[in-house]
């Protein structure tokens, strides 16, 4: 099942990849991880908790960060293992960032990207409208999230929330 889509961070592209090549920051703008942990330069593992329609999930998720071109994509492998519960799920997410100049004339980045998501076990059970609605719920929260990380403030600074 492939997701793709795209956004607007009010920064520069530079900015906007540094931060979410850092695996705390990045974190912080998803809900529901928890205990990340790196564990070399491109590999990290975590905990995820999401409720998808009304059955609640806790994952064990591995992270590799399989392709980084400065400053402009970044390209991440992904598995994770529901515990107490028979499945798998496996993802290839490709992010690429490019430089654009907002009506006021200030800087921001373009990110656009393609997540292709494999659901194995009871998992797969569940239909592609609720994931697909779930996708699109957890994008929505992400973006709030970065945007709020990015506000500018009254001076031009831009203000970046430390989780």
């Amino acid at each position: 099942m492939k997701f793709d889509g795209g956004f607007t961070v009010p920064a520069e592209r530079e900015i906007v990849f540094a931060r979410l090549n850092d695996p705390h920051f990045f974190a912080s703008c998803l809900d529901g991880v928890s205990e990340l942990v790196e564990v070399d330069p491109t590999h990290f593992t975590a905990r995820l908790a999401t409720r998808i329609a009304y059955i609640k999930f806790n994952f064990a998720i591995s992270v590799e960060i399989a392709e980084i071109v400065a400053p402009s994509r970044v390209v991440a492998k992904s598995e994770g293992t529901p515990l107490g519960i028979v499945g798998r799920l496996t993802a290839l997410a490709t992010a690429d960032l490019q430089a654009s100049v907002a009506e006021d004339g200030s800087a921001q980045t373009e990110v656009t990207y393609e997540i292709d998501v494999s659901l194995a076990g009871k998992l797969g059970s569940i239909g592609q409208p609720v994931l697909r609605s779930k996708a699109r719920e957890m994008e929505r929260s992400f973006v709030e999230k970065l945007h709020a990380a990015f506000a500018t403030a009254p001076d031009g600074t831009v203000q970046e929330i430390v989780s």
